[in-house]
């Protein structure tokens, strides 16, 4: 896995060449030649937590709108709660 490194003012001239970099690796991002930022694809970052990404992630990400989906209606009845 290839690590991209590039500057602050290259990822902001040039930040179609940044995310192809991270298809393959991560792109560290530097100030003043010191890393500051890390770019991952959203495959390395859910592999780095470790688990799937839930329905509530997904619906919390900004490019996430106007979701067409089918919510099937319960059809059992309400219970009372045992509170003893």
């Amino acid at each position: 896995m290839p690590i991209t490194t590039l500057s602050s003012r290259t990822f902001n001239q040039d930040t179609s060449r940044a995310k192809k970099a991270a298809q393959s690796g991560p792109v560290f991002i530097t100030d003043r030649g010191k890393p500051a930022h890390v770019l991952l694809s959203i495959r390395d970052y859910q592999r780095v937590l470790g688990r799937r990404v839930s329905i509530a992630d997904l619906l919390a990400m900004p490019s996430v709108r106007n979701i067409e989906m089918e919510i099937p209606v319960s059809k059992e009845l309400a219970r009372s709660a045992d509170l003893s």
